[in-house]
C-alpha cells in the first residue's frame, strides 16, 4: 500500500512487504538498501548517523524536529556517517545553534547519505514494531522518477543482518593512540595528560565518545583493529582490555574475536570491560548465546535495572541483537536487565573484574547515569596494579 504522495515527491521509501512511502528527498541522491530501525532520541541525530553500530541500517527518527541544530565536526562519532540513510517527519529547517557549522542536508550530501522527509514516521514506526525490522530501499531523485517495483524487489533481495560480520567494515585499519577526553565547557575536548592505566581497546566500530570516556577515567588508550590477536594485545602490556561497540551479527564477528578474548581470560587476570557488541563478544566467549531481536532497542530513554543494587538507570541503546540470558553459564551473573522487555543488558564473571553492558554509558547522545562503569573499570585496574 502506498501513502499519499506530496505534490512533487523527490524521494521514495519501499519496504519488502510492498509498502511505499513518498516524500521529499534531501542529502545525497541515489539509492540504498538496508534494514529499517527507529530511534526515539530527541537529540543527537549527528552522533546517531555517525555511530558505526548503525552500519547496514536506515534510521527512522520518531522525534519530528531533526536537523534544527545543524551539524558540527565536534559531534561526529567517526569520520563519516555509517548509517545507510535517514527518515524524518519534517524537513530540516535552517539550523539555530551557536555550534552549527553546516546544515544537515549539506552535511549528508557531502558524505553521500540519502534522506527523506515528509514521511508519516508514526505509521512507519508502528510497522517496524509490529512486523520486526523490515528490509527497505530508499531512493532520492530530484526529478521524481522511481521504479517502485524495482525498489520493492531490491528490499526483498536484501540479505539482512543475520550472519553478517560488519565489524570488519568499520574497524580501524591500524592501531592508534587516543588521549582526548570528554567535552567540557569552555575548552571543549582537552587532552589526557596524566594517564594512570594502559588500556587496549578493541575496535569493532568504536565511538569516539567511548574512547573519550576511557581517557577521562584516567586511561592511556591504544586502539587495535577488530582482528587483533592475543599476542597483538599483550604486546602493549595493558592494565586492562576494552571491547567496543559495533554493528552486525555478533556470532559472525565472534568467529575471530572470541578466540582472542578467551586467551585473555584464560592466560591473564586483566580487567575486561565491554559495551554493546563488546558485551555480546564477551558473552559468547563465556559460553552464552546471542539472538536477533524483533526490532531492537534504539533510543536515549531506555530504563535498565542494576540487579545488584536495584537502581534504575535511564540509558542510551542501539542494538538489534541481544545476549540470551537463559544461556548464561554457571559463574556468569546477569547484572543489568531492560525494564522495557526484560532482555539482558549486562553480565559479569564471578570473582573477577570482567564485565560488560548492552547499553551505552558514554551518553552520546543520551543520559549520563551509567558513566560510573568507566570509573569502575579504572578502579579494577588500580586494584590489580
Amino acid at each position: 500500500m502506498a501513502t499519499a504522495a506530496p505534490a512533487h515527491p523527490t524521494a521514495c521509501l519501499a519496504l519488502a512487504d510492498g509498502s511505499v512511502f513518498y516524500g521529499i528527498g534531501f542529502g545525497a541522491t541515489g539509492q540504498t538498501v538496508a534494514e529499517m530501525c527507529f530511534n526515539t532520541a530527541m537529540t543527537g541525530y549527528q552522533e546517531i548517523m555517525t555511530d558505526p553500530s548503525y552500519a547496514g541500517q536506515i534510521v527512522t527518527f520518531t522525534f519530528p524536529h531533526i536537523g534544527n541544530t545543524g551539524t558540527t565536526p565536534e559531534d561526529d562519532e567517526t569520520a563519516d556517517p555509517v548509517a545507510a540513510g535517514m527518515v524524518v517527519k519534517w524537513m530540516p529547517t535552517e539550523p539555530s545553534n551557536w555550534r552549527a557549522a553546516q546544515d544537515l542536508s549539506a552535511w549528508l550530501t557531502a558524505r553521500g547519505r540519502i534522506a527523506i522527509g515528509g514521511i508519516d514516521t508514526r505509521r512507519l514506526t508502528r510497522a517496524i514494531r509490529q512486523q520486526g525490522a523490515p528490509h527497505a530501499a530508499l531512493a532520492h531523485d530530484p526529478d521524481g522518477n522511481f521504479d517502485v517495483e524495482a525498489l520493492v524487489a531490491a528490499a526483498r533481495d536484501f540479505a539482512g543482518l543475520e550472519g553478517m560480520d560488519l565489524a570488519k567494515d568499520v574497524t580501524c585499519a591500524q592501531s592508534y593512540r587516543w588521549n582526548e577526553m570528554r567535552w567540557a565547557w569552555p575548552d571543549g575536548y582537552a587532552p589526557q595528560t596524566e594517564p594512570k592505566h594502559k588500556v587496549v581497546a578493541i575496535d569493532y566500530g568504536a565511538k569516539r565518545n567511548i574512547l573519550r570516556c576511557l581517557a577521562s577515567a584516567g586511561c592511556d588508550v591504544t586502539v587495535l583493529p577488530a582482528t587483533a590477536t592475543y599476542d597483538d594485545v599483550m604486546a602493549h602490556n595493558p592494565d586492562g582490555v576494552f571491547l567496543s561497540n559495533g554493528p552486525g551479527d555478533p556470532a559472525a564477528t565472534g568467529a575471530y574475536a572470541v578466540p582472542m578474548i578467551n586467551d585473555v581470560l584464560d592466560k591473564t587476570e586483566l580487567p575486561v570491560f565491554g559495551i554493546c557488541l563488546g558485551h555480546q563478544m564477551l558473552a559468547l566467549a563465556l559460553g552464552a548465546r546471542t539472538i536477533k531481536m524483533s526490532h531492537g532497542h534504539h533510543g536515549a530513554n531506555h530504563p535498565v535495572k542494576d540487579m545488584d543494587t536495584g537502581k534504575v538507570e535511564i540509558t542510551s541503546m542501539n542494538h538489534g541483537f541481544a545476549v540470551d540470558s537463559q544461556s548464561l553459564p554457571e559463574g556468569v551473573v546477569e547484572t543489568h536487565r531492560s525494564l522495557f522487555d526484560g532482555s539482558n543488558c549486562g553480565i559479569r564473571l564471578e570473582n573477577r573484574p570482567v564485565y560488560s553492558v548492552q547499553h551505552h554509558p558514554e551518553a552520546s547522545p543520551g543520559p549520563q547515569d551509567s558513566f560510573y562503569l568507566f570509573e569502575r573499570f579504572a578502579e579494577a585496574m588500580a586494584a590489580k596494579a
